[in-house]
C-alpha cells in the first residue's frame, strides 16, 4: 500500500478488532486520511500522547485499559476530537463517553458513509480548512475571554482545556450573551449538516463545560438553564 500524502488528516484508530481496524484504514486512506492503528488501551494512549492526530476513533472494550479510561487520561492533556466506537448501543454508555470528553459516539453497526460524515465533522471543528480566513474576533465577558481565531478560552487569566464541541458551544452562547439559545439552535451551530447527534448530548456537554468554568447550575455565574427553553450565557454583572 502506498504511503498517504503528507497533507492527509491523521487519524488514530484504537481498537483490538484488527480486522475492523484494517477495514477502516482501507476505506479512509483513499479519502485523504492517514490512519495509524493501535490494538490495546495502553498502546493507543501512548501513541495519542506521542504524536499529533486530527481525530481518534476509540473503542470502548479494550485490553489493558478500556476506552473510557483511555479517554479520561487523554483529556488531561489533549483536546483531539474523539469518536467513541462500541458494540453496545445503550444510551448510558454514550452519556459516560460524552461526560468524559468524547465528541461523538458510533455503534459498531455504523456504515462507512456515516463514519466518514462524522469524522469530517469533528476534524473540521478541530482544524481550519486550508485557505479559510480565521475570524479575528475576541469575545470578552467579564473574566471570560474567548479568542475565536486561536480557539482559546481563558477565565480569570486561566486557560481552559476544552474539547472542540465544548469550545463551539461556549462560543455559540457567547456570541449572543443574555439571549436564550435553544438546544436545536446550538446543535445547528456546532454540527455539520450531515452530522447527527442526539439532543441529550447538548446537556452533557454543557454540564462538562460548567464544571470547567467552575459554575454552579443552581447559582450560575455564567451558563444559565432556562426551563423548557434552552441555555443562555449571563452578561457580566447580571443578578
Amino acid at each position: 500500500m502506498s504511503a498517504p500524502a503528507s497533507s492527509a488528516h491523521r487519524v488514530l484508530v484504537i481498537d483490538d478488532d484488527r480486522k475492523l481496524g484494517r477495514l477502516i484504514r482501507e476505506y479512509l486512506e483513499p479519502m485523504g486520511y492517514a490512519v495509524t492503528l493501535a490494538v490495546t488501551g495502553p498502546a493507543g494512549l501512548e501513541t495519542a500522547r506521542a504524536e499529533k492526530f486530527d481525530a481518534i476513533l476509540l473503542d470502548v472494550m479494550l485490553p489493558g485499559l478500556d476506552g473510557f479510561e483511555v479517554l479520561k487520561e487523554l483529556r488531561k492533556t489533549h483536546d483531539t476530537p474523539v469518536l467513541m466506537l462500541t458494540a453496545r448501543g445503550e444510551e448510558a454508555d454514550r452519556i459516560v463517553g460524552l461526560e468524559l470528553g468524547a465528541d461523538d459516539y458510533l455503534p459498531k453497526t455504523f456504515s462507512t458513509r456515516e463514519l466518514l460524515a462524522r469524522l469530517r465533522a469533528v476534524t473540521r471543528r478541530g482544524v481550519r480548512r486550508a485557505g479559510e480566513e480565521a475570524p479575528a474576533e475576541e469575545i470578552v465577558l467579564g473574566p471570560l475571554r474567548i479568542d475565536l481565531s486561536t480557539r482559546v478560552a481563558v477565565i480569570d487569566d486561566r486557560p481552559l482545556t476544552l474539547t472542540p464541541v465544548e469550545f463551539d458551544l461556549l462560543a455559540a452562547l457567547a456570541r449572543a450573551p443574555g439571549r436564550i439559545r435553544t438546544r436545536e439552535q446550538l446543535l445547528e451551530e456546532i454540527r455539520d449538516r450531515n452530522y447527527e447527534v442526539f439532543d441529550r448530548s447538548v446537556d452533557v456537554h454543557i454540564s462538562a463545560l460548567r464544571k470547567k468554568l467552575g459554575d454552579d447550575p443552581r447559582e450560575p455565574r455564567f451558563i444559565q438553564t432556562v426551563r423548557a427553553a434552552g441555555y443562555l450565557l449571563r452578561r457580566p454583572g447580571n443578578a
